[in-house]
């Protein structure tokens, strides 16, 4: 394999991971707290439309992510508002609020654009462009290095490399700080975080909102970094596949990053091998290679699953003692 191909396959491994981090990131937050979220796709999906749908409006991009991160907060809360407050199951809010940004983001895209669901293609001013292209194509005559390097690392935008930048980021906030500390003990035993006279629900709330902030930016690189534009259900069970990465990764920031970016290059390979013509087989079809990634997800989730211990009250309502 030379160092072009491999330099495409890096770019397109971070490419494709960028969105798979932001939600891992954020499923990791809310679970950390004792939290449940089945509804990271839901709510990266309506992130998605919020900011297709401000982008194509306002034309601004900073007011497009910006409604992204506050409808998937609105989501985060009224998931909070079901588990935390009253106590509901949180899995059946989880797929309730899937359910719900479904629907409602292809009955809001047809009512306002009428054109099926999707909304107006966005102009380039308004999508996050590259950081550094000049270095990039400079780079690129460099022998071996050049391509692996220019394409591979700078031919990204900001928030590729925000993304990278919150793993270190999540995994200070949770291991090196008063607020992670108490974080994670409301995940394992909250009675006790009670008892030392912290709020349970402040803290669930909180983990929440950095929970929607994520999806939030998740939903946006969608449209603003890989699409030009919104269509139904254009998150393509990325959030399952987060959640996965999560589960794959133990609840630790380092570790989901990694379980990202494996199934993030699974993805990118998966482009890769459309067409592939095996000895004796015939080309492969499109279907079996677009199916590759998710499917490797299950088996690695099954094979993993039993090996890692989630936090302890993870799922379980907490109801304060009078």
């Amino acid at each position: 394999m030379d160092e072009t191909l491999l330099g495409a396959m890096l770019a397109s491994t971070l490419r494709v991971s960028t969105p798979l981090i932001f939600c891992a990131l954020a499923g990791l937050l809310s679970e950390r707290s004792g939290v449940v979220d089945i509804g990271l796709e839901g709510k990266m999906l309506f992130a998605a439309f919020a900011a297709g749908a401000t982008g194509a409006v306002y034309g601004s991009m900073s007011l497009a992510i910006f409604a992204a991160m506050l409808a998937a907060c609105l989501l985060s809360w009224l998931h909070g508002v079901a588990c935390v407050s009253h106590r509901g199951d949180q899995v059946v809010s989880g797929v309730a609020l899937n359910i719900i940004a479904s629907g409602l983001t292809m009955v809001l895209g047809i009512a306002w654009f009428a054109q099926g669901g999707q909304t107006p293609q966005l102009p380039n001013e308004v999508r996050v462009q590259p950081w550094f292209p000049q270095a990039a194509q400079a780079l690129q005559g460099i022998p071996v290095f050049g391509p692996l390097i220019g394409n591979g690392l700078l031919s990204h935008n900001g928030m590729v490399y925000l993304a990278l930048a919150l793993v270190p980021a999540v995994w200070w906030l949770l291991f090196k700080t008063r607020f992670g500390l108490r974080l994670r003990a409301v995940g394992e035993n909250p009675e006790m975080v009670d008892a030392a006279g912290v709020s349970v629900i402040r803290l669930r709330y909180t983990a929440l909102t950095l929970n929607g902030l994520l999806c939030g930016l998740a939903g946006s690189y969608l449209v603003l970094a890989q699409s030009a534009n919104f269509s139904h259900n254009m998150t393509a069970g990325r959030g399952f596949m987060a959640l996965a990465a999560l589960i794959f990764g133990r609840w630790h920031p380092v570790s989901a990053l990694w379980a990202c970016l494996l199934f993030g290059f699974l993805d990118a390979a998966a482009i890769r091998l459309q067409g592939v013509v095996l000895p004796g087989i015939g080309e492969v079809p499109v279907q079996a290679i677009q199916a590759l990634p998710y499917v490797l997800t299950v088996i690695l989730l099954a094979g993993f699953i039993g090996s890692a211990i989630a936090p302890n009250a993870l799922g379980k309502p907490y109801l304060k003692e009078r």
